[in-house]
């Protein structure tokens, strides 16, 4: 890994640490699909909180999905967006983990919320930042891998 993608791959975590919310992408049934989660990064890695009851974690489990949030509902002159993509798998989060992941929520669609939890190993991350503040016409882009 080049020093700009681990440069990149910091910026991203550090990004990522900012909000609480993201989605994890990817298909079931051959038919792609987005769903919520709660994430905290762990020594570099995503460890996403989902709602068991509605099975997305089965889908998963073993896969490559994609993780990505952002500030873009923040109202901030410099928007941005991450993405980490990578292979998901079911774990037990330690008590640290439990710990950082705060409060539950109390329902999802009106059922119980079961907690369900994926470390997300990335193998891929992407930066994207839009700049409002000036009048520069070039959007930044960076990739790390």
């Amino acid at each position: 890994m080049s020093s700009d993608e681990i440069r990149d791959e910091i910026r991203a975590i550090e990004l990522l640490n900012r909000v609480s919310y993201g989605r994890v992408a990817t298909s079931m049934r051959a038919m792609p699909f987005v769903a919520p989660a709660r994430h905290i990064v762990v020594d570099g890695r995503v460890l996403l909180r989902m709602h068991r009851g509605l099975g997305y974690h089965r889908a998963c489990n073993g896969s490559v999905v994609a993780y990505g949030a952002d500030n873009s509902e923040s109202g901030a002159e410099r928007i941005w967006s991450v993405q980490f993509t990578g292979t998901a798998e079911i774990v037990e989060p330690t008590a640290e983990e439990l710990a950082a992941f705060g409060p539950e929520p109390v329902r999802v669609d009106g059922e119980p919320f079961t907690p369900v939890f994926m470390r997300i190993e990335p193998q891929f991350v992407t930066v994207h930042e839009l700049d409002y503040s000036g009048n520069s016409d070039e959007r930044p882009l960076h990739h790390a891998a």
